[in-house]
């Protein structure tokens, strides 16, 4: 065969379809060679190579198919078995782990090495994050991850040889490191050594106690994701079927979190205008660039790495915790009920949400705002559970009021889709027009790169915004928190200038959130965005401000954006954290 220059055997293999089983590999991220279980024969060598660190060269033979690679691969396994530390009847990965895979298909029916377990407890400080080094097989995924991508550094190798512990510096607990509680770390991790927070049992409680009327959002993610829980391709919208399944767990009301994803532009929108309205007609000293809020991952790293540019974040809360606080006021009026008596679940793709509900400042409606979060493998564990065949469930609809959403809400979930939204909504305000792109879509925001750039030069506004005619609007999107951080050095050097930047904590935004079914691959990633680009494009509504539902609630409530009740209810603030 034919493989480009520098292409390594584990390369060359999957272009031809030949499958090597790995551990340690990520692909683009990391190739370490640590796990040995890639290992090959290549005609010649002394000893059999791993293949994820081996390059091609012109003649080479390689036989990935032979009793010495199998018997190597299988007594690989075997080793790592006889220190793993799992109880494969109970583990929460049981259903997806890698290792346990592996040993099935390597034909492992028995370890004969039994040797001293690893095990060295669990910590379970952070309110997002599970972690057991017990299970843990060194694999260094996670912290390829946390280093590489996220530039975040909370977990790195301690100590050597079988005394080597996967965690933060000096043994201590995440909850004293700067972890910013991504998941990204959980999303990787071929075992249980890592996994989210359960809130499962404190949701069935929760629909357990008649006292309590228990109502679910789902965030725009979830719909793409959650039928590759039940064998479905990935990319596959499961909304209806989502909604149907939520009932028959016995959710009383079941809400969309796009209805505050439509109100978070509104905020959002109004306060990025606001502060644009300051700075170019009467020349204050205004925090621009403004970024947004959406991301509790991207809050909790600004605070700890970037306090600089705290002022910069828009104030807006997530549209997570906006539907908390309007669940528990707005909603619990309307159904004659107190905040006291509703339990708020959200479904989210995200970790950091479990972390982001129990802030403390995320409790305007008198109480904290959002009771319990689950991952979308935790709805579809639950689903499970009840016995609910997922597959076979017609199409329903969400509740009306709160689950009424625009398309530019749907694209939330995809990293440049909080900016498209965005401005959608902010150009018409300007310009009286809608955007002039086809289909609404601003193509230089779309995609999985990690750092994009777009600058628009408005030439026409209506009469209340003509001091910004002329001004070319400079906008910025990351995913990643790696590529957040070139943006914010870029802008502390004076290398770079922008009005309004969208940054997503995980690589293609929430679609490749900490919670959702693994393993999330870049293919994996855009049939997610292309599935909910097609729901924005497939609705009649597809700007945020002309959602009849969000019209509603402020005449009815809110009263006008970045008014005293929406700053009440809709806003936060956030401070420094110690980087220890």
């Amino acid at each position: 065969m034919e493989a480009p220059e520098g292409a390594t055997v584990l390369e060359a293999a999957r272009q031809m379809g030949v499958k090597i089983p790995t551990l340690c590999y990520l692909e683009g991220i990391q190739a370490i060679g640590a796990c040995r279980v890639c290992l090959v024969e290549v005609e010649g060598a002394r000893t059999l190579a791993a293949s994820c660190v081996t390059p091609v060269a012109a003649g080479m033979k390689i036989h990935t198919n032979t009793k010495r690679v199998r018997d190597a691969r299988r007594s690989v396994v075997e080793l790592i078995l006889s220190e793993h530390d799992g109880d494969c009847q109970t583990c929460d990965r049981s259903e997806d782990c890698e290792l346990r895979q592996l040993a099935y298909e390597l034909g492992i029916n028995d370890i004969r090495y039994k040797g001293e377990k690893a095990g060295h407890g669990k910590d379970e400080s952070t309110a997002s994050l599970v972690r057991d080094n017990g299970k843990c097989i060194k694999c260094r995924r996670c912290v390829a991850v946390c280093t590489q991508v996220q530039k975040v550094g909370a977990i790195f190798p301690q100590f050597r040889g079988f005394k080597t512990v996967i965690g933060p510096a000096f043994n201590k607990d995440m909850s004293d490191v700067p972890c910013v509680q991504c998941g990204q770390c959980a999303a990787v991790c071929p075992v249980g050594a890592i996994v989210e927070k359960s809130h499962i049992e404190r949701v069935w409680d929760a629909l357990s106690d008649k006292s309590k009327t228990v109502v679910v959002q789902t965030a725009p993610a979830v719909r793409a994701s959650l039928g590759e829980c039940f064998g479905m391709p990935p990319g596959t919208r499961v909304t209806g079927k989502m909604a149907a399944a939520l009932r028959r767990l016995g959710f009383a009301t079941i809400f969309d979190t796009n209805f505050t994803a439509d109100l978070t532009i509104i905020e959002e929108g109004m306060e990025l205008l606001s502060r644009l309205e300051r700075a170019v007609k009467h020349k204050e000293d205004v925090a621009l660039p403004q970024f947004t809020s959406c991301s509790p991952g991207w809050i909790k790293f600004v605070e700890h790495f970037y306090p600089e540019f705290i002022p910069n974040l828009s104030t807006c809360k997530s549209p997570q915790q906006m539907f908390g606080a309007v669940a528990k006021t707005y909603w619990a009026s309307k159904i004659g009920k107190t905040a006291d008596d509703m339990f708020v679940v959200s479904v989210m793709p995200c970790h950091a949400k479990k972390y982001e509900s129990e802030r403390t400042e995320m409790n305007d409606s008198g109480v904290q705002d959002v009771d319990a979060v689950l991952t979308t493998r935790e709805l579809a564990r639950m689903i499970k559970e009840a016995g609910i065949d997922f597959a076979v469930l017609q199409d329903e609809e969400m509740d009306r009021i709160l689950g009424v959403s625009s398309g530019a809400a749907d694209i939330f979930a995809n990293t440049g889709g909080v900016m498209e939204a965005a401005l959608r909504t902010a150009w018409e305000v300007i310009t009286g027009d809608q955007l002039p792109f086809e289909k609404l879509h601003v193509e230089a925001v779309i995609g999985l790169k990690g750092l994009k750039e777009f600058a628009v030069k408005i030439d026409n506004t209506v009469p209340d915004w003509e001091f910004l005619k002329g001004v070319t609007l400079k906008v910025a999107v990351a995913s990643g928190l790696g590529n957040a951080k070139i943006i914010l050095d870029k802008i502390k050097s004076g290398e770079a200038e922008y009005h309004f930047v969208e940054v997503m904590t995980c690589p293609g935004g929430c679609i490749g959130g900490g919670g959702q079914p693994r393993i999330t691959s870049d293919f994996v990633r855009q049939k997610r965005i292309d599935a909910l680009y097609a729901e924005d494009e497939e609705k009649q509504l597809r700007k945020s401000h002309d959602n009849p539902k969000i019209k509603q609630i402020y005449g009815e409530f809110l009263e006008m954006p970045l008014g005293e009740k929406s700053h009440h209810l809709l806003h936060t603030k956030y401070s420094k954290r110690n980087k220890v």
